[in-house]
């Protein structure tokens, strides 16, 4: 099986071609491949399968082997290899997802795509769509996790985020990330974004749903934007500034809260295959 080692902003994938949709679903398989120390290594992997209404459909594997809705620094991994590929006519590309119809326009820099911007859709901020129990919306709630108390907001672009920017510090940064990710109030489970402002740059650290913390999260970047823009802490309708781990991302959130769109660079580190008994590493 041949693959391509991808990454954006150091949020790094194995993509893989599966035009005949003949490789089969086994989180173990996923697991391994994704393995750092004896597999490929990787945030997780990207199927592009065939669609009938866009240039491709990507279908996202988490690094544990659960499946996630969409992944924004993937997406634009995915549109680069398609132009790279010549598997889309063009700089202007449609790619579905689990979380919607995305439309992408690929920054091209002598003949090979460097980045994209993405039109990620309107966010949701319903609890039933993001999903999240109760009704209405989530917008600086109060959430209980192991006996103490912080102040979030949910949004969802496709997946579902966690946003806090309570003033905390590292180590409880660190502790509260896979706790959050689990709280029950998210019955699939949730990103979760640890916000600070710096001027006109929002940092975000990012522990991603079925990854842990990674260097990087487009649709998490997007989220933090959204929920800046309601708090009053970032403009609607102009670029915002996403600082990661791996990076800034370009947010630009429309003031009605119609779409979304996020730019950022797309790199391929190396090619590969696997054995036919990948399987069985």
């Amino acid at each position: 099986m041949k693959f391509w080692k991808y990454h954006g902003l150091g949020n790094d994938f194995v993509v893989v071609e599966n035009p005949e949709l003949d490789i089969p679903d086994d989180p173990d398989f996923v697991r391994r491949i994704c393995d750092r120390r004896t597999g490929v290594g990787a945030d997780g992997i990207l199927y592009i399968n065939p669609d009938e209404e866009a240039d491709a459909f990507m279908r996202v594997l988490n690094s544990d082997g659960s499946e996630a809705e969409m992944c924004g620094n993937g997406i634009r991994c995915v549109a680069k290899h398609l132009y790279d590929m010549s598997l889309a006519p063009t700089e202007r590309m449609r790619i579905n997802t689990m979380g919607g119809m995305k439309e992408i326009v690929v920054q091209v820099d002598d003949g090979v795509a460097v980045g994209a911007t993405v039109d990620m859709g309107a966010p949701r901020l319903d609890r039933p769509d993001i999903p999240m129990t109760g009704d209405g919306r989530f917008i600086d709630g109060t959430l209980e996790v192991e006996g103490r108390k912080v102040t979030g907001t949910a949004v969802s672009m496709g997946n579902p985020h966690l946003i806090i920017f309570d003033p905390l510090s590292d180590d409880e940064i660190r502790e509260l990330g896979p706790l959050l990710e689990r709280h029950p109030l998210f019955p699939r489970r949730t990103n979760v974004e640890f916000v600070r402002k710096e001027g006109d740059v929002l940092t975000v650290s990012v522990y991603e749903r079925g990854a842990g913390w990674t260097q990087a999260c487009g649709t998490g970047a997007c989220a933090t934007a959204v929920a800046a823009g309601l708090k009053g802490l970032a403009p609607l309708g102009r670029d915002v500034r996403v600082r990661l781990p791996g990076g800034e991302l370009k947010i630009n959130v429309a003031e009605d809260l119609s779409s979304v769109r996020m730019t950022g660079p797309a790199a391929r580190v190396f090619r590969g295959e696997l054995e036919d008994d990948a399987h069985d590493i």
